[in-house]
Protein backbone atom coordinates (compact mmCIF):
# COMPACT_ATOMS: atom_id res chain seq x y z
CA UNK A 1 0.00 0.00 0.00
CA UNK A 2 1.72 3.25 -0.95
CA UNK A 3 1.83 5.99 1.49
CA UNK A 4 -0.59 8.99 1.21
CA UNK A 5 0.89 11.78 2.64
CA UNK A 6 -1.07 15.21 3.52
CA UNK A 7 0.56 18.53 4.22
CA UNK A 8 0.47 19.45 7.51
CA UNK A 9 -3.00 20.85 8.50
CA UNK A 10 -3.05 24.37 10.12
CA UNK A 11 -4.21 23.81 13.81
CA UNK A 12 -5.14 20.74 15.79
CA UNK A 13 -9.19 21.41 15.54
CA UNK A 14 -8.20 20.89 11.58
CA UNK A 15 -6.08 17.54 11.96
CA UNK A 16 -8.91 16.39 15.07
CA UNK A 17 -11.53 17.15 11.86
CA UNK A 18 -9.50 15.22 9.16
CA UNK A 19 -9.14 12.59 11.47
CA UNK A 20 -12.70 11.88 12.30
CA UNK A 21 -14.07 12.66 8.49
CA UNK A 22 -11.79 9.32 7.83
CA UNK A 23 -13.89 7.08 9.62
CA UNK A 24 -15.67 5.19 7.32
CA UNK A 25 -19.50 5.09 6.68
CA UNK A 26 -20.33 2.37 8.77
CA UNK A 27 -17.72 3.26 11.54
CA UNK A 28 -14.95 1.05 13.48
CA UNK A 29 -17.01 0.01 16.14
CA UNK A 30 -20.60 -0.87 16.17
CA UNK A 31 -22.32 1.78 18.20
CA UNK A 32 -19.58 3.30 20.22
CA UNK A 33 -17.37 6.40 19.51
CA UNK A 34 -14.53 7.42 21.13
CA UNK A 35 -12.36 11.05 21.76
CA UNK A 36 -9.93 11.84 19.07
CA UNK A 37 -6.34 13.16 19.95
CA UNK A 38 -4.60 15.10 16.59
CA UNK A 39 -1.80 13.39 17.52
CA UNK A 40 -0.52 9.74 18.01
CA UNK A 41 0.60 8.70 21.59
CA UNK A 42 3.88 9.30 22.42
CA UNK A 43 6.36 6.11 23.58
CA UNK A 44 10.22 6.76 24.56
CA UNK A 45 12.53 5.16 22.44
CA UNK A 46 13.58 3.02 25.17
CA UNK A 47 10.09 1.90 25.58
CA UNK A 48 9.12 0.90 21.63
CA UNK A 49 12.15 -1.33 21.30
CA UNK A 50 10.71 -3.19 24.37
CA UNK A 51 7.28 -2.94 23.28
CA UNK A 52 9.19 -4.39 19.58
CA UNK A 53 11.05 -7.21 21.12
CA UNK A 54 7.78 -8.55 23.55
CA UNK A 55 6.85 -10.38 20.89
CA UNK A 56 9.72 -13.29 20.47
CA UNK A 57 8.88 -13.21 24.53
CA UNK A 58 5.53 -13.86 24.44
CA UNK A 59 5.47 -16.19 21.87
CA UNK A 60 7.83 -18.42 22.95
CA UNK A 61 5.92 -18.06 26.46
CA UNK A 62 2.44 -19.40 24.26
CA UNK A 63 4.59 -22.69 23.16
CA UNK A 64 5.89 -23.24 26.71
CA UNK A 65 2.40 -22.97 27.62
CA UNK A 66 1.59 -25.36 25.12
CA UNK A 67 4.18 -27.64 25.98
CA UNK A 68 3.23 -27.96 29.92
CA UNK A 69 -0.45 -28.67 28.95
CA UNK A 70 0.42 -31.88 26.82
CA UNK A 71 2.89 -32.68 29.25
CA UNK A 72 0.86 -32.78 31.76
CA UNK A 73 -2.05 -34.54 29.68
CA UNK A 74 0.58 -36.87 29.26
CA UNK A 75 1.58 -37.58 33.12
CA UNK A 76 5.18 -35.78 32.40
CA UNK A 77 4.40 -32.54 34.87
CA UNK A 78 2.39 -32.36 37.41
CA UNK A 79 -2.10 -33.70 36.65
CA UNK A 80 -3.07 -30.34 38.83
CA UNK A 81 -1.84 -28.39 35.63
CA UNK A 82 -4.03 -29.86 32.84
CA UNK A 83 -6.69 -30.02 35.71
CA UNK A 84 -7.00 -26.57 36.17
CA UNK A 85 -6.94 -25.77 32.76
CA UNK A 86 -9.84 -27.83 31.97
CA UNK A 87 -11.91 -26.41 35.10
CA UNK A 88 -15.57 -26.32 33.07
CA UNK A 89 -14.95 -26.70 30.08
CA UNK A 90 -17.17 -29.39 27.62
CA UNK A 91 -15.41 -32.81 27.51
CA UNK A 92 -15.88 -32.60 23.58
CA UNK A 93 -14.10 -28.89 23.66
CA UNK A 94 -10.97 -30.74 24.98
CA UNK A 95 -10.92 -33.63 22.99
CA UNK A 96 -10.65 -31.36 20.62
CA UNK A 97 -7.64 -28.97 22.38
CA UNK A 98 -6.11 -32.42 22.66
CA UNK A 99 -5.91 -33.37 19.14
CA UNK A 100 -3.31 -34.11 16.82
CA UNK A 101 -4.34 -32.42 14.37
CA UNK A 102 -3.60 -28.72 16.94
CA UNK A 103 -1.19 -30.12 18.19
CA UNK A 104 1.50 -27.45 17.86
CA UNK A 105 -0.80 -25.00 16.99
CA UNK A 106 -0.65 -21.28 18.72
CA UNK A 107 -2.78 -18.15 18.13
CA UNK A 108 -1.12 -16.28 15.49
CA UNK A 109 -2.05 -12.83 16.93
CA UNK A 110 -0.70 -11.75 20.27
CA UNK A 111 -2.26 -8.90 22.16
CA UNK A 112 -1.12 -8.39 25.69
CA UNK A 113 -2.58 -5.21 28.19
CA UNK A 114 0.23 -2.96 29.03
CA UNK A 115 -0.62 -0.44 31.93
CA UNK A 116 2.09 2.51 32.23
CA UNK A 117 2.75 2.52 36.07
CA UNK A 118 5.60 4.76 37.98
CA UNK A 119 7.51 1.85 37.79
CA UNK A 120 7.83 1.36 33.87
CA UNK A 121 4.90 -1.18 32.66
CA UNK A 122 2.83 -4.02 33.76
CA UNK A 123 1.60 -6.68 31.46
CA UNK A 124 -1.84 -7.35 32.79
CA UNK A 125 -3.37 -9.96 30.50
CA UNK A 126 -3.01 -12.09 27.05
CA UNK A 127 -5.42 -11.90 24.73
CA UNK A 128 -5.53 -14.24 21.90
CA UNK A 129 -8.84 -13.17 20.44
CA UNK A 130 -8.33 -9.75 20.58
CA UNK A 131 -10.53 -6.79 19.20
CA UNK A 132 -9.29 -3.47 17.58
CA UNK A 133 -6.99 -4.98 14.60
CA UNK A 134 -8.73 -3.55 12.39
CA UNK A 135 -9.34 0.06 14.30
CA UNK A 136 -5.58 -0.09 15.35
CA UNK A 137 -4.91 -0.39 10.88
CA UNK A 138 -7.25 2.33 10.61
CA UNK A 139 -5.84 4.87 13.07
CA UNK A 140 -2.01 3.32 12.14
CA UNK A 141 -3.01 4.70 8.52
CA UNK A 142 -5.08 7.86 9.16
CA UNK A 143 -2.29 9.11 11.26
CA UNK A 144 0.46 8.35 8.95
CA UNK A 145 -1.35 10.32 6.50
CA UNK A 146 -0.53 13.58 8.47
CA UNK A 147 2.97 12.51 8.31
CA UNK A 148 3.07 10.95 11.54
CA UNK A 149 5.63 8.02 12.33
CA UNK A 150 3.78 5.31 13.70
CA UNK A 151 5.45 1.92 15.59
CA UNK A 152 4.20 0.01 12.80
CA UNK A 153 3.44 1.99 9.90
CA UNK A 154 0.87 2.87 7.83
CA UNK A 155 0.13 -0.66 6.78
CA UNK A 156 2.07 -2.73 9.71
CA UNK A 157 -1.42 -3.88 10.73
CA UNK A 158 -2.63 -5.06 7.85
CA UNK A 159 -0.06 -6.41 5.92
CA UNK A 160 0.54 -8.03 9.47
CA UNK A 161 -3.16 -9.50 9.50
CA UNK A 162 -2.57 -10.56 5.74
CA UNK A 163 0.64 -12.94 6.68
CA UNK A 164 -0.95 -15.11 9.04
CA UNK A 165 -2.77 -17.17 6.67
CA UNK A 166 0.36 -18.03 4.66
CA UNK A 167 -1.12 -19.23 1.09
CA UNK A 168 -4.56 -19.57 1.88
CA UNK A 169 -6.98 -19.70 -1.17
CA UNK A 170 -9.23 -17.79 0.96
CA UNK A 171 -9.98 -16.28 4.70
CA UNK A 172 -13.69 -15.96 5.70
CA UNK A 173 -13.31 -14.19 9.09
CA UNK A 174 -16.19 -15.34 11.44
CA UNK A 175 -17.89 -12.90 13.47
CA UNK A 176 -20.28 -14.69 16.44
CA UNK A 177 -22.98 -12.43 17.46
CA UNK A 178 -21.35 -11.92 20.80
CA UNK A 179 -18.22 -9.77 19.33
CA UNK A 180 -20.63 -8.59 16.65
CA UNK A 181 -19.39 -4.61 18.16
CA UNK A 182 -15.84 -5.49 16.39
CA UNK A 183 -17.47 -6.60 12.91
CA UNK A 184 -17.55 -3.05 11.41
CA UNK A 185 -13.79 -2.82 11.55
CA UNK A 186 -12.99 -6.51 10.50
CA UNK A 187 -15.49 -5.54 7.17
CA UNK A 188 -12.79 -2.37 6.60
CA UNK A 189 -9.96 -4.22 7.19
CA UNK A 190 -11.12 -6.73 5.22
CA UNK A 191 -11.50 -4.38 2.09
CA UNK A 192 -8.39 -3.15 2.41
CA UNK A 193 -6.99 -6.43 2.11
CA UNK A 194 -9.22 -7.43 -1.56
CA UNK A 195 -11.35 -10.37 -2.65
CA UNK A 196 -9.34 -13.22 -1.03
CA UNK A 197 -10.40 -12.13 2.88
CA UNK A 198 -14.47 -11.95 3.46
CA UNK A 199 -16.52 -11.32 7.00
CA UNK A 200 -19.49 -13.59 7.58
CA UNK A 201 -21.56 -13.94 10.65
CA UNK A 202 -22.04 -17.54 12.02
CA UNK A 203 -24.60 -18.82 9.45
CA UNK A 204 -21.75 -19.03 6.65
CA UNK A 205 -21.13 -22.33 5.83
CA UNK A 206 -19.41 -22.42 2.26
CA UNK A 207 -16.14 -23.54 3.18
CA UNK A 208 -13.93 -24.39 0.65
CA UNK A 209 -10.01 -26.63 1.01
CA UNK A 210 -7.51 -24.38 0.93
CA UNK A 211 -8.95 -22.00 2.69
CA UNK A 212 -8.33 -20.44 6.33
CA UNK A 213 -10.92 -19.03 8.60
CA UNK A 214 -9.81 -16.15 11.59
CA UNK A 215 -11.99 -17.80 14.71
CA UNK A 216 -13.52 -14.36 15.96
CA UNK A 217 -15.40 -16.00 18.69
CA UNK A 218 -14.82 -16.75 22.10
CA UNK A 219 -14.70 -20.75 23.09
CA UNK A 220 -17.11 -20.29 26.19
CA UNK A 221 -19.69 -19.31 22.73
CA UNK A 222 -19.64 -22.19 20.95
CA UNK A 223 -23.26 -23.18 21.66
CA UNK A 224 -24.17 -19.53 19.84
CA UNK A 225 -22.05 -19.96 16.98
CA UNK A 226 -24.04 -22.46 14.45
CA UNK A 227 -20.60 -22.86 12.07
CA UNK A 228 -18.40 -23.53 14.45
CA UNK A 229 -18.85 -27.14 14.65
CA UNK A 230 -18.41 -27.36 10.99
CA UNK A 231 -14.99 -25.24 11.02
CA UNK A 232 -13.13 -27.38 13.76
CA UNK A 233 -14.45 -30.52 12.05
CA UNK A 234 -12.65 -29.10 8.89
CA UNK A 235 -9.44 -27.94 10.29
CA UNK A 236 -9.14 -31.61 12.19
CA UNK A 237 -8.76 -32.82 8.50
CA UNK A 238 -6.53 -30.73 7.55
CA UNK A 239 -9.18 -29.14 4.63
CA UNK A 240 -8.93 -25.59 6.22
CA UNK A 241 -6.91 -23.59 8.43
CA UNK A 242 -8.37 -21.99 11.61
CA UNK A 243 -6.40 -19.45 13.87
CA UNK A 244 -6.75 -19.17 16.66
CA UNK A 245 -7.14 -22.60 17.57
CA UNK A 246 -9.67 -24.28 19.48
CA UNK A 247 -8.02 -24.14 22.62
CA UNK A 248 -9.04 -22.96 25.33
CA UNK A 249 -5.61 -23.08 27.52
CA UNK A 250 -4.58 -19.88 25.76
CA UNK A 251 -7.73 -18.20 27.05
CA UNK A 252 -7.25 -18.64 30.27
CA UNK A 253 -5.76 -15.66 32.36
CA UNK A 254 -4.39 -18.57 34.61
CA UNK A 255 -1.41 -18.79 32.77
CA UNK A 256 0.02 -16.11 34.72
CA UNK A 257 -0.74 -17.60 38.02
CA UNK A 258 1.36 -21.17 36.85
CA UNK A 259 3.98 -18.64 35.49
CA UNK A 260 4.42 -18.16 39.29
CA UNK A 261 3.66 -21.38 40.44
CA UNK A 262 6.90 -22.43 42.45
CA UNK A 263 6.60 -25.75 41.32
CA UNK A 264 6.59 -24.91 38.08
CA UNK A 265 10.17 -22.66 38.06
CA UNK A 266 12.46 -25.88 36.87
CA UNK A 267 10.18 -26.11 33.32
CA UNK A 268 10.22 -22.65 32.51
CA UNK A 269 13.44 -21.78 33.19
CA UNK A 270 13.97 -24.68 30.99
CA UNK A 271 11.38 -23.98 28.23
CA UNK A 272 12.07 -19.98 28.39
CA UNK A 273 15.75 -19.87 29.39
CA UNK A 274 16.90 -17.42 32.27
CA UNK A 275 16.31 -14.16 30.29
CA UNK A 276 12.87 -14.63 29.00
CA UNK A 277 11.59 -15.62 32.22
CA UNK A 278 12.99 -13.11 34.25
CA UNK A 279 11.63 -10.44 31.94
CA UNK A 280 8.14 -11.65 32.10
CA UNK A 281 8.27 -11.97 35.72
CA UNK A 282 9.76 -8.30 36.26
CA UNK A 283 6.36 -7.38 33.66
CA UNK A 284 3.89 -9.42 35.68
CA UNK A 285 2.57 -8.89 38.15
CA UNK A 286 2.15 -11.86 41.42
CA UNK A 287 -1.11 -14.00 40.40
CA UNK A 288 -2.31 -16.38 42.12
CA UNK A 289 -5.48 -19.02 41.35
CA UNK A 290 -8.37 -18.63 43.93
CA UNK A 291 -8.55 -22.48 44.15
CA UNK A 292 -10.55 -22.95 47.71
CA UNK A 293 -8.87 -26.84 48.51
CA UNK A 294 -8.02 -26.59 52.20
CA UNK A 295 -4.04 -25.74 53.60
CA UNK A 296 -2.41 -28.41 55.68
CA UNK A 297 -2.25 -26.76 58.74
CA UNK A 298 1.25 -25.36 58.75
CA UNK A 299 1.70 -23.60 55.24
CA UNK A 300 0.19 -20.54 53.79
CA UNK A 301 -0.40 -18.69 50.31
CA UNK A 302 2.86 -17.26 48.91
CA UNK A 303 3.13 -13.49 49.08
CA UNK A 304 -0.19 -13.24 51.18
CA UNK A 305 0.43 -15.30 54.08
CA UNK A 306 -3.34 -16.13 54.08
CA UNK A 307 -3.70 -20.13 55.63
CA UNK A 308 -7.15 -20.22 53.79
CA UNK A 309 -8.94 -18.32 50.80
CA UNK A 310 -11.76 -17.31 53.04
CA UNK A 311 -9.18 -14.81 55.13
CA UNK A 312 -9.13 -12.67 51.65
CA UNK A 313 -12.56 -11.42 52.92
CA UNK A 314 -11.34 -10.02 56.06
CA UNK A 315 -8.81 -7.86 54.08
CA UNK A 316 -8.55 -4.23 55.34
CA UNK A 317 -8.95 -1.53 52.14
CA UNK A 318 -5.48 -0.89 52.41
CA UNK A 319 -4.52 -4.30 52.41
CA UNK A 320 -6.63 -5.02 49.08
CA UNK A 321 -3.89 -3.31 45.82
CA UNK A 322 -5.55 -6.67 43.91
CA UNK A 323 -7.80 -7.51 41.53
CA UNK A 324 -9.99 -10.47 41.43
CA UNK A 325 -11.03 -11.59 37.73
CA UNK A 326 -12.54 -14.21 36.16
CA UNK A 327 -9.80 -16.42 34.14
CA UNK A 328 -11.59 -17.56 31.17
CA UNK A 329 -14.09 -19.75 29.55
CA UNK A 330 -17.38 -16.85 30.57
CA UNK A 331 -19.02 -14.70 29.12
CA UNK A 332 -17.77 -12.31 31.92
CA UNK A 333 -14.00 -12.92 31.13
CA UNK A 334 -13.77 -9.81 28.71
CA UNK A 335 -14.54 -5.91 29.00
CA UNK A 336 -14.05 -5.65 32.60
CA UNK A 337 -17.05 -7.82 33.76
CA UNK A 338 -15.75 -10.21 35.44
CA UNK A 339 -13.27 -7.68 37.17
CA UNK A 340 -13.51 -6.57 40.82
CA UNK A 341 -10.58 -3.76 42.09
CA UNK A 342 -10.03 -4.80 45.94
CA UNK A 343 -9.46 -1.31 47.18
CA UNK A 344 -12.47 -0.14 45.70
CA UNK A 345 -15.07 -1.62 46.97
CA UNK A 346 -16.98 -1.78 50.26
CA UNK A 347 -15.83 -4.84 53.02
CA UNK A 348 -19.31 -6.23 51.77
CA UNK A 349 -18.60 -5.98 47.96
CA UNK A 350 -15.09 -7.70 48.11
CA UNK A 351 -16.38 -10.49 50.52
CA UNK A 352 -19.09 -10.93 48.34
CA UNK A 353 -17.23 -11.07 45.30
CA UNK A 354 -14.76 -13.34 46.92
CA UNK A 355 -17.54 -15.64 48.39
CA UNK A 356 -18.55 -16.22 44.62
CA UNK A 357 -14.89 -16.98 43.16
CA UNK A 358 -14.80 -19.99 45.58
CA UNK A 359 -17.94 -21.31 45.28
CA UNK A 360 -17.57 -21.36 41.27
CA UNK A 361 -14.06 -22.66 41.33
CA UNK A 362 -14.82 -25.73 39.53
CA UNK A 363 -17.10 -23.89 37.01
CA UNK A 364 -15.49 -20.82 35.93
CA UNK A 365 -12.09 -20.30 38.58
CA UNK A 366 -10.65 -16.83 39.20
CA UNK A 367 -7.53 -15.60 39.79
CA UNK A 368 -6.36 -12.30 41.78
CA UNK A 369 -3.64 -10.41 40.60
CA UNK A 370 -1.56 -7.55 42.29
CA UNK A 371 -2.95 -4.51 41.29
CA UNK A 372 -0.37 -1.66 39.23
CA UNK A 373 -2.30 1.82 39.76
CA UNK A 374 -1.50 2.80 36.00
CA UNK A 375 0.19 6.72 36.56
CA UNK A 376 -1.20 9.76 35.73
CA UNK A 377 -0.75 11.15 32.37
CA UNK A 378 -1.86 14.91 30.15
CA UNK A 379 -3.73 13.95 26.98
CA UNK A 380 -5.05 16.56 24.49
CA UNK A 381 -8.83 16.04 22.26
CA UNK A 382 -10.73 18.03 20.60
CA UNK A 383 -14.74 18.43 21.51
CA UNK A 384 -16.21 19.09 18.46
CA UNK A 385 -19.24 20.09 20.34
CA UNK A 386 -17.72 23.06 22.24
CA UNK A 387 -15.28 23.48 18.90
CA UNK A 388 -11.82 23.57 20.93
CA UNK A 389 -8.76 21.56 22.32
CA UNK A 390 -9.35 20.05 26.04
CA UNK A 391 -6.54 18.58 28.49
CA UNK A 392 -7.08 15.25 30.15
CA UNK A 393 -5.64 14.10 33.15
CA UNK A 394 -5.35 10.40 32.45
CA UNK A 395 -4.54 6.56 32.95
CA UNK A 396 -3.08 4.66 29.83
CA UNK A 397 -3.27 1.02 28.76
CA UNK A 398 -1.27 -0.03 25.42
CA UNK A 399 -2.20 -3.04 23.48
CA UNK A 400 0.77 -3.61 20.95
CA UNK A 401 -0.10 -6.37 18.46
CA UNK A 402 2.06 -9.46 17.18
CA UNK A 403 1.62 -11.31 13.90
CA UNK A 404 2.80 -14.63 14.02
CA UNK A 405 4.30 -15.83 10.48
CA UNK A 406 6.05 -18.83 9.86
CA UNK A 407 5.35 -22.78 10.52
CA UNK A 408 7.15 -24.35 13.78
CA UNK A 409 10.18 -23.09 15.24
CA UNK A 410 10.68 -20.97 12.03
CA UNK A 411 7.17 -18.85 12.89
CA UNK A 412 8.22 -15.40 13.84
CA UNK A 413 6.11 -12.72 15.60
CA UNK A 414 5.91 -8.78 14.02
CA UNK A 415 4.94 -6.37 15.79
CA UNK A 416 2.14 -4.71 13.16
CA UNK A 417 0.93 -1.62 15.48
CA UNK A 418 0.74 -0.17 19.05
CA UNK A 419 -3.43 1.16 20.23
CA UNK A 420 -3.11 3.59 23.05
CA UNK A 421 -6.23 3.74 25.32
CA UNK A 422 -6.22 6.75 27.96
CA UNK A 423 -9.52 7.25 30.05
CA UNK A 424 -9.76 9.90 32.58
CA UNK A 425 -7.87 9.82 35.62
CA UNK A 426 -10.81 9.07 37.76
CA UNK A 427 -11.48 5.44 35.93
CA UNK A 428 -10.47 2.95 38.12
CA UNK A 429 -9.91 0.32 35.16
CA UNK A 430 -8.68 0.85 32.25
CA UNK A 431 -10.51 -0.46 28.86
CA UNK A 432 -12.39 1.25 26.04
CA UNK A 433 -15.00 3.37 26.60
CA UNK A 434 -16.70 6.71 24.88
CA UNK A 435 -14.86 9.00 27.52
CA UNK A 436 -11.49 7.31 26.02
CA UNK A 437 -9.06 8.49 23.56
CA UNK A 438 -7.84 6.27 20.90
CA UNK A 439 -4.89 6.62 19.19
CA UNK A 440 -1.91 4.56 17.96
CA UNK A 441 1.20 5.05 18.83
CA UNK A 442 4.77 6.72 18.20
CA UNK A 443 8.26 6.97 19.20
Amino acid sequence: MARCEINLVNSSADTARFIREQIPANGLFAGLDWRISPVPFPLGENMAKEIESLGRVLLQFYRAVNLLYRKSVEGRQPEWVARWLDLGKPHELIELQRSSAFKNEMPRVIRPDILLTENGFSITELDSVPGGIGLTAWLNQTYSKLNSSVLGNADGMIRGFESIFGDAKQVHIVVSEEAATYKPEMIWLSRQLGARFTVHDSRFNDFAGGGAVYRFFELFDLANVANAKRIFELATEKKIRVTPPPKPVFEEKMLFALLWNRNLQDFWLQELGEGFLARLKKLIPYTWLVDPAPLPPHAAIPELNLTDWQQLKTMSQKERDLILKVSGFSERAWGARGVFLGSDLSQADWSAAVGAALAGFDKSPFVLQRFEKPKTIKADWFDFEKNEMLPMKGRVRLCPYYFVSGEGDSARPQLGGVLATIVPADKKIVHGMVDAILAPCAV
